[in-house]
């Protein structure tokens, strides 16, 4: 028996170590773009029925925690369903491995917010900023499974992140398009990157 265990281990490292070494192919660039589409909409909805962003943050906020609930679930489908049919057998270590890429930037985010809004609530301004930044990082820490061109979405992020701290700096005002354009603008590159990789998969398959 322990023998068998210890095979059965070895299969399942083997198969991990295979899943972080593949290009992960899991994100589909029409899904990518529409929570592109989310972002720009949250941000007008947020511009025409919250009268002072800044007064309201619970609602502010709350909002774009709903939309970036919306877009993870959006992404986790498609994730699968795509994993499932373009990696056969590696489906749930390629998915997992990809979790554990954004996982840790992902979980800072929401501890920021958090800590943010029960010991530093005067200091919330700060957190479009923050989140764009730990996106950037996130998306350059998953570089290794997703095209090395995700490194350009990633240094958009943390340029447009720390460009909203200059920018929320002086009044330290919360505005949906300082939270809103970055990530549309972001999440459509994402999704032109991730369309040129599958089209340029497709052309090699031909050969």
């Amino acid at each position: 028996m322990r023998d068998l265990d210890k095979a059965l281990a070895d299969i399942v490292a083997i198969r991990t170590q295979i899943a972080r070494e593949t290009a992960f192919r899991g994100l589909g660039s029409a899904t990518l773009a529409a929570t592109g589409v989310i972002a720009v909409g949250t941000a007008c909805l947020q511009a025409f029925w919250i009268d002072d962003p800044t007064a309201k943050p619970l609602l502010f906020f709350g909002a774009w925690i709903a939309a970036a609930l919306l877009a993870v679930a959006l992404i986790g489908v498609e994730t699968v369903r795509r994993s499932r049919r373009l990696h056969s057998g590696l489906a749930d270590e390629m998915v997992t491995s990809a979790i554990e890429s954004f996982l840790p930037a992902a979980g800072a985010g929401l501890c920021l917010a958090l800590v943010f809004g029960r010991f530093a609530p005067d200091d919330v301004w700060m957190l479009p900023g923050l989140w764009q930044v730990l996106t950037g990082l996130g998306l350059f820490a998953a570089a290794r499974i997703l095209p090395k061109a995700v490194q350009l979405a990633g240094a958009w992020y943390l340029l447009a992140g720390l460009s909203v701290f200059a920018l929320a700096s002086g009044d330290h005002r919360l505005s949906p398009w300082l939270m809103g354009l970055p990530f549309a603008v972001g999440q459509g590159m994402l999704a032109l990157i991730m369309h040129r990789a599958m089209m340029r998969d497709q052309g090699g398959s031909d050969v």
